[in-house]
């Protein structure tokens, strides 16, 4: 009976992993097929990526919960699959958003688990407070080095990962004629690039990729701080459903 009950426990990860994999394979067929090198390269990551969490499990002798592993193969599927290939990052106006709070409260989590896992003297008892702030410093350092890595992506290799926002007004110091240190309204009126007029065509100017960068930040905040005020929930010792996202040293 124990052993039914662990077996239809696991059953469900197992699944997931099956089902996600064999659709990123359909996925990098119909690819190759339309000669798409870039996303079946794509395809190839993605796959890798699911192996990660396996990997460090077994390396670093980490039990990482099955709530926790789940959402994290879902994210590398949403975020490369649906995201990148898909265009859901298009196609759908916060899908984005959605992933960088979803990532915020997946890096609190490995982030509030590191201090348990690196801090070895049991004589020790930390603050939840330290624990809930540490969780969300490292969420956010996270975070910005992913902004870090879009920024280098745009720059580098031409990409467009900070997606551009439509700007209707400037406000800017720069456009004051007294050259005071004075802030300058300006809305736009009329935008000509290269012949064509862009309020006409799109309503606006683009901002290259400053509002996408802040908003990242911010709803990875949320996601950070919510994990973290679970977290320190669970560290006063009351019960709490955030211990199924929180991984944790295996016992021998």
């Amino acid at each position: 009976m124990k052993w039914k009950k662990i077996k239809s426990k696991t059953s469900f990860k197992a699944w997931v992993y099956i089902i996600l994999r064999i659709l990123v394979i359909l996925c990098m067929m119909r690819q190759m097929f339309q000669g798409n090198i870039l996303n079946s390269l794509l395809c190839i990551v993605t796959l890798i990526l699911f192996s990660v969490p396996t990997l460090i499990s077994d390396k670093l002798n980490i039990e990482l919960p099955d709530p926790l592993e789940i959402i994290i193969l879902l994210f590398i599927f949403s975020a490369e699959i649906l995201g990148e290939i898909n265009e859901f990052y298009i196609q759908f106006k916060n899908w984005d958003l959605i992933l960088h709070t979803t990532n915020g409260f997946i890096m609190a989590g490995i982030g509030y688990s590191l201090v348990d896992l690196l801090n070895r003297n049991e004589k020790i008892s930390l603050s939840p407070i330290y624990i809930a702030l540490v969780s969300i410093c490292f969420s956010m350092t996270i975070g910005v080095f992913w902004e870090f890595f879009e920024y280098g992506a745009d720059q580098i290799l031409g990409k467009d990962m900070q997606k551009d926002t439509i700007i209707h007004t400037i406000n800017s110091v720069t456009l004051n004629p007294d050259g005071k240190n004075e802030v300058v309204s300006m809305p736009l009126e009329s935008v000509t690039i290269n012949g064509e007029d862009w309020i006409e065509k799109y309503g606006g100017y683009i901002d290259i990729g400053l509002h996408d960068t802040m908003q990242d930040l911010f709803v990875n905040f949320i996601g950070a701080f919510s994990f973290s005020l679970f977290g320190y929930v669970y560290s006063k010792g009351k019960d709490s459903k955030v211990k199924y996202f929180i991984p944790k040293r295996k016992k021998n």
